[in-house]
């Protein structure tokens, strides 16, 4: 498929406000309810039908499923029954626990989950049969109408269904969701940090506890002050292992929530604590410092309240920081946003973010084990001018996400293998060449290079100027990419793609020489043999000379020049406009040619008479073009063939439409500043 370029300049982040529509038909919830209101129907929603494609893309539905309206399912449905609860997500028939977990999360944060789930939806008297829910995408909220026909057998919910068998937001939930990645089978696996980000459009973190940094407790402290969902889970070395209770109390393979980190004093010495809730809502750690455990005795009243300490059985403990990475496994950060967050949150990430495209050919250079093409990926120039708050360095999270990966699952598409790498920048500005990465070695990297949507990892550097290049593993392949860098203090950056500009020596005029060179002289006496006395040729006759000459020509390995690039070297070159080819005129040209081959050579590193389509921005640049990553996309998809390689000819055609251009280019320039001229005078 091919991937054009997308402009990879820093924007700012997405605010749910100015959630964009999604129906093809252009129109909104609001003009779509009220339509169906007015004329006394149902909605029925044309972009997700209710029918198998909608289910699955790889299999036929293993039992009979018939889609309903909740009011057919049962007789008084609601939208939220007694506040969004855990209780009201019990899985279906589909593997899509990851999204279910997140779901779970998201009912803990009311602000959150109101923009999630609009909460003034029911169905009342204006009820329509259309509901609509709010995900973020790619550093962009849209708004997703869906219907509310079901998929049931013998009358149940076959998926994602509540408790309360009358109750219905996290079944439109999750259609919705589907709707948004294509089916429902396209949610099967994911990363519950996956779905969070789409509840929040936050940054998530991973964290192996037992290899955590030194300054775990510090960054989990600094989560909880910036409203971060945090969670926290312990692996199971089989399935039946799952949601298996240890001796002290704690669930295995089970997803909890870290709700507080503190220090007390305690006999003299600071202890370090973490509060975990279980949303059972029951079920608890029985270690040190639980709910009855002696430890509390040694602190005061006034210290417990300010804990929010209580000895009941409310799912909700603390625990020594220490006992924590001895017990638990896995901590899975999402850093909110500043728009997620109230306005009186003290602590606020910078959020930046970039959006680009890897196009075979092009920008697809792979990782730095592929050092040929490595260079030719996207580079973003970040710029970390400000210390964190009493420390000696910049703390920010770089996380690369590929793009719409899930939603292209039905045509195949898989998860590609992405990461990234920094660099401390040279202090040039335009895009870096392949001996500056010979040569240098990267200053951090992505932990790994993954088959996951999104790839974070967390850095402290000294300030400085800094190069990230955002990568897949193997070069050719193709994706969009959207890059977010979260940082403790104001982040600038900036994309390093070239500015177009054209740097071509002054154009020759045909004069006469004091004497011919030997190689003028057969070039006459060729073109006499061919033209006759009025020395001129037609593109075919031009055709018949250059390709002559080529074959004379050592070190060159060239397939016959085109008949069509000979019309466009006299499109180029006729200045008389007769279609013809004068010798005087052929001169010129030919001294241009000779620039163009010896530029050629040099970029044919395999002397195979063809060069790599990655080697093309440094040909064009020696030939005096500097493009952008745009510009560059657009000519590679035009001259290079399946193996990313261009021959002479296609090189030939691709300089003479760039003159032919940047001499338009300069005609509008000088008639535009004639034109200004001519009113400032008057």
């Amino acid at each position: 498929m091919p991937y054009l370029y997308q402009d990879s300049k820093p924007r700012p982040a997405a605010h749910p406000g100015a959630a964009r529509g999604t129906q093809s038909s252009g129109k909104g919830y609001e003009q779509l309810k009220r339509e169906c209101l007015q004329r006394g129907v149902l909605f029925e929603d044309p972009d997700f039908p209710a029918c198998n494609s909608s289910l699955f893309f790889s299999e036929n539905p293993p039992i009979p499923f018939v889609w309903k309206r909740p009011g057919d399912i049962v007789k008084d449905p609601k939208f939220i029954l007694g506040g969004a609860t855990r209780t009201d997500i019990c899985q279906g028939d589909l593997g899509d626990c990851w999204l279910l977990a997140a779901i779970a999360s998201l009912t803990l944060n009311e602000k959150t989950l109101a923009r999630v789930v609009p909460l003034d939806q029911n169905f009342g008297p204006d009820y329509a049969g259309i509901f609509h829910f709010q995900f973020w995408q790619h550093n962009e909220w849209l708004d997703v109408v869906i219907d509310d026909r079901l998929p049931t057998f013998k009358g149940r919910l076959v998926f994602l269904h509540s408790a309360e068998l009358n109750e219905f937001w996290s079944a439109l939930l999750e259609k919705a969701y589907a709707k948004l990645n294509g089916s429902y089978e396209s949610l099967k696996g994911g990363s519950t940090i996956e779905a969070m980000e789409d509840f929040t459009g936050g940054i998530g973190e991973m964290y192996d506890v037992k290899a955590a940094p030194d300054n775990f407790f510090e960054i989990l402290e600094k989560a909880l002050k910036r409203c971060s969902m945090v969670g926290c889970s312990i692996d199971t070395s089989s399935a039946a292992e799952s949601e298996a209770r240890t001796p002290f109390g704690l669930v295995k393979g089970h997803a909890y929530s870290v709700t507080g980190i503190e220090e007390v004093s305690y006999r003299g010495r600071q202890v370090q604590l973490i509060r975990i809730r279980n949303p059972w809502g029951q079920v608890e750690w029985n270690g040190p410092w639980s709910d009855n455990s002696a430890e509390w005795r040694s602190i005061s009243p006034s210290e417990q309240r300010r804990l929010s300490q209580a000895a009941r059985e409310d799912g909700e403990f603390w625990m020594n920081f220490e006992d924590f990475k001895v017990h638990f496994d896995k901590v899975e950060i999402c850093n909110l946003t500043p728009d997620a967050l109230e306005d009186s949150t003290a602590h606020k990430w910078e959020v930046t973010i970039h959006q680009g495209s890897w196009v075979r050919g092009a920008t697809a250079g792979g990782c730095r084990n592929f050092l040929e093409t490595f260079w030719t990926n996207p580079q973003i120039k970040l710029h970390l001018t400000e210390k964190d708050d009493g420390q000696d360095g910049c703390t920010f999270i770089a996380a690369l996400m590929q793009k719409g990966r899930r939603k292209l699952k039905k045509l195949g598409a898989e998860m590609l293998t992405i990461g990234y790498s920094i660099y401390e920048s040279p202090g040039r500005d335009g895009h870096l060449g392949k001996d500056f990465f010979r040569y240098h070695p990267s200053k951090a990297r992505s932990k790994t290079y993954i088959n996951l949507r999104e790839v974070s990892h967390r850095f402290k550097l000294p300030p400085g100027d800094y190069i990230l290049i955002p990568t897949t593993f193997e070069p050719h392949q193709e994706a969009d990419f959207c890059l977010r860098i979260f940082s403790e203090k104001k982040t600038i950056t900036e994309d390093l793609d070239e500015n177009v500009a054209i740097d071509l020596p002054e154009p020759l005029h045909p004069t006469p020489g004091p004497q011919e060179t030997e190689e003028e002289k057969q070039f006459r006496a060729l073109f006499e043999q061919i033209s006759g006395k009025d020395m001129e040729i037609s593109a075919e006759e031009l055709e018949y000379v250059l390709n002559a000459v080529l074959k004379k020509t050592k070190n060159i390995k060239f397939k016959n020049l085109s008949l069509i690039s000979c019309r466009n070297i006299i499109s180029l070159m006729d200045t008389s406009g007769n279609g013809k080819l004068e010798f005087s005129e052929f001169k010129v040209f030919w001294e241009k040619m000779k620039k163009w081959i010896s530029i050629f050579l040099q970029f044919d590193f395999d002397k195979s008479g063809s060069m790599s389509s990655y080697e093309l921005r440094g040909a064009l640049k020696a030939a005096g073009y500097q493009l952008n990553n745009y510009l560059l996309q657009l000519i590679v998809l035009r001259y290079s063939d399946e193996q990313f390689q261009i021959d002479f000819d296609d090189f030939l055609n691709c300089l003479i439409r760039l003159e032919n251009a940047s001499r338009v280019f300069q005609a509008l320039s000088a008639k535009n500043k004639e034109f200004i001229n001519l009113n400032i005078g008057e």
